[in-house]
């Protein structure tokens, strides 16, 4: 167990240990180190074997004699996953991306050994290939401001030196040591403004608040984190708490003390291992380091953290269904009232937040609650994370000022759209939100204005789509997966979601009716009406919003009997032009279904009747000769 007085010895020196990271140019070596190379270890990097490329600079750096020289960091995600694997190197800051194991030699032999910066292997921005240096000067970090992400990339995740380095422990550490009150802890919280960052966005002091307020019989309130994380698409929880779990650690056990918790559970899908092995890692050296269990730093509080498995259904992102699970019954959620707040896990009053509710709360109370007022707008303070993803050119994780226009995002952060395509639209909030049309582009990203426009902000994923994207396919796509996830338990959900996708099927199949139209935006109003959680009262939004900004849509798929964006496989049929074809055969000898006729060096011919539409053709001509009508 550690005193107050070693964690501030421990800060001190880890701070002077990883100053070679926060500046370029010459640092004076601590401890002989002169270099840290810090390799991406998140899931999108390890997916590209990361992991063989931090061994194979541990294998080169000992055969070139450095490895007392050179400290090799295994950190988290920087971000930027399109670049990935990414490779930074310290004091320089120097940013390799895309690299592989068989780069590692070259950058030991000439960066590390002679100070060479290896030009072949740098950032690419832009149209023209221009050479960026450190992720810092590219236009994806240019409009960010990191608070939940702020150690994401920049320690090592397994070591809780490195966190306390980074101030870690210290907000927890001057509220143990100055016996300050709880209920000043709660007011710094409602004064800076957090909302929660899991989809519907509760004031996070408010909800702390009626936590410490409810009277439990027994003595036992729970702090819990949820970390479920559900959406497609979506990965900002998991890159918290791979890259920095500790922070959600401290985070809950200052909640603890503020609402008079006893234990706490985080609840995180089994899928995520590399965040699951992180998570044990950190609290095994929490409760090493006393940080964690009896007595916390001999204050006489006492709070301890346990991991429960999620097995992956989407209905536990959802509270009550959530604290279902973790009690060890079928994740099924409960009528409200009465709230996790007064009655939640084994009916004993419960705090429940999100990954990125939590990740912002040190850095609120070390920073003070008006620096994170003054970001964002007036009802929507602080960043929000987002998971960039869909026909976007720098898919990655962001974190914005709330404020932020989509514009901001799409076009500078994002990159734009690859392939010269033009931004058709971008869904936010999962299947719980909705679809944001190209003309309203310019809208603030924040709570409010998202509900505006009939979306929503959910945990933070954001799907851009471009022309080739059918709007009506895309809401049958999402109402898909709230069919699958349903758990079954209300008759609205149950029921309401399959008869809404089986609509959309009709349509997309060529077989609806201007009457189906209108029972679709009859049925979901009922939905949203009538189910019993958030899943079957959003699972209409996607519907609503496409039906509402591309109503020409699905008029095109019901009266024309026509795909406009080509993608409804009923609704299409491949033609090959006549003037364009050079009779090459290749189309008709890749054609599964031989469809496809025609003599040598002669215009060819597809049979539609025969044609499975599989588009193999059409990849396989090299004149354009065949387009899909």
């Amino acid at each position: 167990m550690k005193t107050l007085e070693e964690l501030k010895v421990i800060r001190a020196q880890s701070k002077a240990a990883m100053a070679l990271r926060h500046s370029k140019g010459p640092q004076v070596p601590v401890d002989g180190i002169r270099s840290h190379v810090m390799v991406c270890c998140g899931t999108g990097c390890t997916s590209s074997e990361s992991p063989k490329i931090a061994a194979a600079f541990e294998t080169e750096l000992k055969t070139a004699g450095l490895e007392k020289e050179v400290k090799i960091v295994r950190t988290g995600c920087f971000g930027l996953c399109a670049a990935g694997p990414i490779v930074m190197v310290f004091p320089e800051g120097t940013c390799y991306s895309r690299v592989k194991a068989e780069d590692v030699p070259e950058i030991v032999a000439e960066h590390l050994a002679k100070g060479n910066i290896v030009e072949r292997l740098l950032h690419m921005e832009g149209d023209n290939g221009e050479l960026v240096h450190s992720l810092a000067e590219t236009q994806f970090y240019k409009h960010q401001t990191r608070i939940a992400l702020r150690n994401c990339g920049a320690i090592d995740p397994e070591r809780i030196d490195e966190y306390i380095g980074t101030d870690g422990y210290l907000a927890l550490g001057n509220i143990l040591e100055n016996h300050t009150d709880p209920q000043t802890v709660i007011d710094e919280i409602k004064k800076s403004g957090l909302r929660g960052r899991g989809g519907a966005g509760f004031p996070t002091g408010n909800k702390w608040q009626f936590t410490k307020d409810a009277v439990s019989e027994s003595g036992v309130k729970y702090v819990c984190c949820n970390a479920d994380e559900g959406d497609p698409g979506a990965f900002m929880d998991r890159s918290v708490l791979e890259g920095d779990p500790f922070s959600i650690l401290e985070a809950m056990t200052i909640a603890a003390y503020a609402v008079g918790g006893t234990q706490g559970y985080i609840y995180v899908r089994a899928e995520y291992p590399i965040a699951v092995k992180r998570l044990e890692i950190a609290i095994g050296q929490a409760r090493e380091y006393g940080l964690l269990g009896e007595n916390i730093l001999g204050s006489g509080f006492s709070f301890d953290i346990e991991l429960r498995l999620g097995a992956g259904a989407f209905v536990c992102g959802e509270e009550t269904a959530l604290l279902t699970s973790i009690e060890g019954h079928r994740g099924e959620p409960r009528p409200r009232p009465p709230f996790p707040a007064s009655k939640g896990l084994w009916q004993e009053p419960t705090l429940l937040n999100n990954v990125e509710t939590y990740a912002n709360i040190t850095w609120i109370l070390n920073n003070g609650a008006d620096k994170f007022a003054a970001i964002g707008t007036e009802k929507s303070k602080g960043t929000k994370v987002f998971a960039l993803g869909g026909k976007i050119t720098n898919t990655g994780l962001v974190e914005i000022p709330m404020g932020t226009t989509l514009r901001t995002i799409i076009e500078d952060i994002g990159g734009g759209i690859p392939g010269g395509k033009k931004f058709k639209a971008a869904q936010t909030g999962g299947p719980s939100g909705g679809c944001i049309p190209a003309e309203l582009i310019d809208t603030p990203i924040d709570y409010d204005s998202l509900t505006a426009i009939g979306s929503m902000m959910g945990s933070g994923g954001l799907i851009v789509m471009d022309e080739d994207n059918c709007m009506v396919d895309i809401a049958k796509f999402f109402l898909e997966f709230c069919v699958d996830e349903s758990c079954g338990k209300c008759v609205p959900c149950r029921i309401g979601t399959k008869r809404l996708y089986d609509l959309l099927t009709k349509i997309t199949d060529g077989k609806g009716t201007m009457e189906d139209i209108d029972t679709i935006e009859e049925l979901c109003l009922h939905l949203k009406g009538n189910a019993l959680c958030a899943l079957g009262q959003s699972a209409p939004n996607p519907v609503l919003s496409t039906l509402k900004y591309f109503r020409e849509e699905y008029i095109a798929h019901v009266v024309e009997k026509r795909c406009p964006a080509g993608v409804c496989k009923n609704l299409i049929s491949y033609h090959i032009v006549p003037d364009k074809c050079k009779g090459c055969s290749l189309c008709a000898r890749n054609c599964p279904a031989g469809a496809i006729s025609g003599a040598l060096r002669s215009p060819h011919t597809i049979d539609t009747s025969k044609c499975i539409k599989c588009g193999v053709c059409m990849d396989n001509c090299h004149f354009d000769a065949i387009e899909k009508r």
